[in-house]
């Protein structure tokens, strides 16, 4: 009688598994074959800096991460952080860190690495290392990022695909010290609560001929941002999901010219 009483309890009390956060939730989808044949193998890039330099900090889990610098000519509290898509820290991203360092004036542009070193150069190998991500380690490689840039920076986010996702949940991270923030169609916070601690409006570039971060998803963003009190700058493309990449076959020259024009003046403002 006592075993199963036992047993009755146990199927009584079944665990209830956590919903999956933003950014897991873009991580699952590389399971989904029709997201990674999405995702053209991208063209390769090669792209030498002599201002850009690979730095290394420490992380609250007692580790180290590695990121990408373009530090400001003169000394200053301004700050660029830049998510790479579901690539890696490849060639590509370090040469648009570049391009909107030259673009923003004196501002530090710093890319993170949330795959501790791992690039891929095909999907196959993006889908696996975007899925290995655990999101404490990637939240202490961006607490370190900003531990880096110290308390008094005023903090920018951007990022792509997988990096998208990653801005809007670096901004919210960075608290006051946040003063943009920018995605290029990756997975949005649906936790209205969460959305309320962002100190800084969201610039959103989307396209609406994705199949997955669908305009569906972002209108549900947009009414999510409304009941949180915050504002969204909402641009949407007909073009693709990865349109902004010109190293992807699908790349969108047109779409791609419109949302960087929109991308640096909002960052111009905010990082006055």
């Amino acid at each position: 009688m006592v075993a199963f009483g036992q047993n009755k309890m146990a199927c009584c009390h079944k665990t209830v598994a956590a919903k999956p956060s933003a950014t897991q939730k873009f991580a699952m989808l590389a399971s989904n074959p029709n997201f990674r044949m999405a995702h053209p193998n991208p063209v390769k890039v090669h792209f030498q800096s002599s201002t850009g330099k690979v730095i290394n900090y420490k992380t609250d889990d007692g580790l180290t991460a590695n990121a990408y610098e373009l530090k400001a000519k003169t000394k200053t509290n301004k700050y660029l952080l830049v998510i790479h898509e579901w690539y890696g820290l490849n060639d590509f991203i370090k040469r648009e860190a570049e391009k909107l360092y030259n673009d923003l004036g004196n501002v530090t542009v710093i890319a993170l690495d949330l795959y501790d070193g791992k690039v891929a150069d095909n999907r196959q190998d993006a889908g696996k290392y975007m899925q290995a991500v655990k999101e404490a380690r990637a939240q202490s490689i961006i607490k370190g990022a900003l531990a880096y840039a110290g308390p008094q920076a005023r903090i920018a986010t951007l990022g792509w695909c997988f990096g998208g996702g990653w801005s809007l949940q670096t901004a919210i991270m960075a608290g006051k010290q946040n003063v943009a923030c920018v995605m290029y169609y990756g997975m949005p916070e649906q936790n209205v609560d969460r959305l309320k601690a962002l100190n800084a409006d969201v610039l959103g570039n989307f396209a609406n001929k994705d199949q997955f971060i669908n305009t569906k998803v972002v209108a549900q963003f947009k009414e999510n941002m409304e009941k949180a009190g915050k504002k969204l700058y909402l641009h949407q493309y007909d073009a693709d999901h990865g349109f902004a990449n010109p190293s992807n076959p699908i790349y969108n020259s047109e779409a791609t010219k419109d949302a960087y024009a929109h991308t640096l003046s909002y960052l111009k403002e905010r990082l006055k």
